[in-house]
């Protein structure tokens, strides 16, 4: 053995020729690593987008800086150590006597004022029924900053002309001199097109875009300027300037910052910062599972394939090999499949999570602005991980043939290995009493869909702590359904072998067992958990809704003064004008409060009780006037306050106000939501008005009788619509489906991950037992009967893997249906879980019938001198 004392060139060199030698342990081992690699890097690059968040400017393009309102906000904290940060959930306005300080500043060649808002081209004339095209308005003065200039027509020079882009000019179908009905603020009124205009300089602008006159637009945006666009003076050193225009901004007192290269494009699109803490949690998230699942395979994976060696590494150690050099020779063979993984892994990993960010784009999850972002860090981080993992289990799969004499190590590798250690016996009460741990906290600590958060970890806690007692596991479970397998397959000799085989080689077995019981509880438990939470939150949006149906506008709100008018209709019993935001208390200290606010929804006082599901324990919800808001007992209690003390609340927009709570009332766990008056949020809005006014109709009034005086009320004031509320609760259904759909998505990858890991396993196996068919062969089992013992045992492990799965499943999904839904079952059909069964059952036996019959063809007597 004196040749594996060589040097690394040396030692590479037989790597590569075991390699050639051991083909199906090494492509295993090679699949599990290269896809681990993906998967772990595209949950990597998504971190890397969310982190970074270059949104590069479009429409903003011409401005070098750019002064937004600050949307940042500190957590007031019980000491100056204790606070966090959040995002406020509306635009903070600028106030617009800052543009005229910028202006004064020194290098500073121009600032433009930009009124910002949502409206709706609703067809060419008042009488047109042409397709709705909503548009962002603007000020003619913001046309130069991209810049916008008049391909037709000329500028709008009254305040019922409009400008509109090529694009939204196409889709309307008109030109220079029509007539156009547009929506916005609350109302629509008729313009005139006074020119058609088209970005220069070789801009593209993804948004649709309407220009109005600067008073207009200021008007339609409620009097609130969203940015100011500042143009430097030529030679003016950007930095330089930016750091004065903060200095002016600090001495103004002024809520804002000025930003500079990509971040102009959060400006354009607001979203983009919601967006971005939404994306690193997900991530962060899931990243973190794919790359704990992604270890367990690897792991499993490199361990089986390593410990089907003991019997080469027996007879190493009986011909002089150290166990020094057995380590040396493995750690080359296990570093040079890791660089072609990883070689692999890298090439494919970026264009992986392209298209996976591309689908979260798709999904409406990220604004498409946001450049997707894979550096080398996600790569190196992936790479790393799961080489050292690889190294790890293979040096546990070889542990006892690298270490044991001789001897020891032959008789082992003939009859099995030990499988209980005091290590692994430790470690599977840690991670058994880790998700024992997860379960007990998400029933006791977490409400709502908050609870989730710990579905993933608990899963993998119980997966790993299962998998660690497999042997043992799979040996009682084999034993306890043995008599069904005998009685199923009529006590013939292929049933009683399968069971034989099982029983006699349980470590083995339980190694396959191990890729199927994480594939269905990974599926199990995060299929049923997005159900559950569904059908919670569904649930929860049904309860709250005692609207009979709801009048809204396509874009920009509704203007509150329609509220007594509708409430005047025949049939309508009561309107409330509804909106909803997000706030944080700020006195007394709230310390439930972890950056995701209070949920706040605006309601009319006076007809609050019957538009909500709200019912007061104490005062009244008719009080809900000026600067007034109820609370969930709940809440109140936490914060030791009750009817008549007052809060210091900061609304979305960044102000703040005092407010006094006039009732206290029960919330739905995990779901509470303050009310107050909509005339007290909605300003403090970025739409700065009501969302809907919804409808209760009144007793004994039909729902088609409603709708039509709701229709006929809508189509006298155009840029309104009435909807039902079969369509609100579709509405909110179709939000939540989509949401859904993108935790599907990405379990659906680890998943698919996993059913790989199945099919590896399985297959590396029953390749490794080659010699033993061919001596079953020759001792007169006929090749169908060697396939139709592989059928038993596949199914032995199938149902094996399901049972521990479905229990590893279990202690995430009964504690996230007492905490979301308060019910012990989880919600969702059951072809969930016979869908998952049936792909588990198919993946393992074909997988074991595919690798039986490759390695039974040819001879009998050829099959065992092979394999010897």
């Amino acid at each position: 053995m004196a040749y594996l004392d060589g040097g690394g060139r040396l030692m590479f060199a037989l790597a590569w020729r075991t390699l050639r030698f051991r083909r199906g342990g090494f492509v295993a081992t090679f699949l599990a690593l290269f896809f681990g690699t993906v998967l772990v890097m595209s949950c990597g690059g998504l971190l890397e987008t969310g982190i970074r968040n270059n949104a590069p400017p479009q429409r903003l393009a011409g401005a070098d800086l750019v002064v937004t309102g600050d949307r940042s906000y500190e957590l007031t904290g019980r000491s100056e150590d204790d606070s966090e940060s959040a995002v406020l959930t509306e635009r903070v306005p600028v106030p617009e006597s800052l543009a005229k300080e910028l202006r004064s500043t020194t290098g500073v060649r121009s600032a433009v004022p930009e009124p910002v808002f949502d409206a709706a081209v609703l067809g060419k004339s008042e009488e047109s029924s042409g397709a709705r095209t909503e548009v962002e308005g603007h000020g003619w003065s913001s046309a130069a900053l991209t810049p916008y200039r008049t391909s037709a027509g000329r500028a709008p020079a009254a305040d019922d002309q409009v400008v509109l882009d090529a694009r939204t000019a196409r889709a309307a179908g008109a030109r220079p001199g029509d007539r156009i009905r547009l929506a916005a603020h609350g109302g629509a009124r008729t313009y005139e097109v006074s020119g058609i205009a088209a970005a220069g300089d070789g801009r593209h602008v993804d948004k649709a875009l309407v220009f109005f006159t600067d008073a207009r637009a200021r008007a339609l945006a409620g009097g609130e300027i969203a940015d100011i666009a500042v143009v430097a003076a030529p030679g003016q050193d950007v930095g330089a300037l930016k750091s004065r225009l903060a200095e002016r901004i600090s001495r103004a007192d002024a809520r804002a910052k000025v930003v500079s290269g990509d971040e102009r494009g959060a400006v354009e699109y607001p979203d983009v910062e919601e967006d971005r803490e939404g994306l690193i949690v997900i991530a962060s998230v899931f990243g973190g599972l794919a790359a704990m699942v992604a270890v367990f395979v690897v792991a499993s994976t490199v361990s089986l394939s390593t410990g089907q060696r003991h019997r080469e590494f027996a007879l190493m150690r009986a011909t002089g090999a150290t166990p020094r050099q057995l380590r040396r020779m493995l750690l080359a063979e296990t570093l040079l499949v890791a660089l072609l993984a990883a070689a692999g892994g890298a090439l494919a990993g970026p264009y992986a999570g392209e298209q996976l960010y591309t689908r979260l784009v798709d999904a409406g999850l990220v604004e498409n602005v946001v450049v997707h972002a894979q550096g080398w860090i996600p790569a190196a981080a992936a790479g790393g991980a799961l080489l050292l993992t690889a190294l790890v289990g293979g040096g546990i799969g070889a542990r006892r043939a690298v270490r044991a004499h001789p001897g020891q190590a032959l008789t082992e590798a003939a009859t099995g290995e030990r499988w209980l250690h005091p290590v692994r016996l430790v470690l599977a009460v840690l991670f058994l009493a880790g998700a024992t741990a997860l379960a007990i906290l998400t029933v006791l600590l977490f409400d709502g869909p908050v609870a989730a958060s710990t579905a993933g970890p608990t899963v993998i806690c119980a997966a790993a702590g299962l998998a660690l007692l497999g042997p043992g596991l799979t040996k009682l479970v084999t034993f306890l359904v043995s008599p069904l397998v005998r009685l199923l397959t009529g006590r013939g000799p292929s049933g009683e072998l399968a069971v034989l085989n099982s029983r006699a080689r349980t470590v083995r077995m339980a190694s396959v067992v191990t890729p199927v019981l994480l594939a269905t509880g990974m599926a199990v438990g995060n299929l049923y958990l997005q159900t559950t939470q569904v059908q919670a939150t569904e649930d929860a949006f049904r309860e709250n809704l005692r609207a009979d149906a709801v009048v809204t506008a396509p874009v920009g709100g509704v203007d509150p003064a329609l509220t007594d008018r509708v409430r005047a209709l025949d049939g309508v019993s009561a309107a409330s004008a509804y909106v909803t935001t997000t706030g944080h208390i700020e006195r007394p200290h709230d310390g439930a409060d972890d950056g995701d606010g209070l949920p706040l929804q605006g309601v009319t006082g006076r007809d609050a009780a019957r538009t909500t599901a709200v019912h007061p324990t104490e005062g009244k919800l008719t009080a809900l006037t000026g600067r007034t808001v109820a609370l969930p007992e709940g809440r109140a209690e936490e914060l030791g306050k009750g009817v008549g003390d007052t809060l210091r609340l900061r609304l979305g927009d960044g102000s703040a106000t005092d407010v006094r709570i006039v009732a206290l009332f029960e919330g739905r766990a995990g779901y509470e939501t303050a009310l107050a008056p909509t005339s007290l949020l909605a300003p403090h809005t970025t739409a700065g008005l009501p969302r809907q006014i919804v409808v209760r109709a009144e007793p004994g009034t039909d729902e088609g009788a409603l709708m039509a005086t709701l229709n006929r009320f809508t189509a006298d004031h155009p840029g309104l619509q009435a909807a039902d509320r079969d369509a609100l609760l579709a509405a909110n259904a179709e939000d939540v489906q989509l949401q859904a759909w993108i935790n599907y998505l990405l379990v659906g990858m680890i998943v698919a991950y996993t059913a790989i890991a199945v099919v590896n396993s399985q297959v590396l196996s029953l390749t490794h037992r080659k010699r033993e068919f061919g001596l079953m062969r020759l001792g007169g089992a006929t090749r169908a009967q060697v396939l139709r013992t592989v059928t038993v045992e596949a199914l032995l492990v199938t149902a094996v893997g399901l049972l521990l799965g479905t229990l590893a499943a279990a202690t995430s999904l009964i504690p996230f249906a007492v905490a979301a839904a308060d019910s012990w079952l989880p919600s969702g059909p059951l072809w969930i879980y016979a869908a998952v069964a049936a792909t588990a059952t198919t993946l393992t036996l074909g997988a074991s019938l595919a690798a039986t019959w490759s390695v039974t063809r040819g001879r009998e007597t050829d099959a065992a001198v092979a394999a010897e």
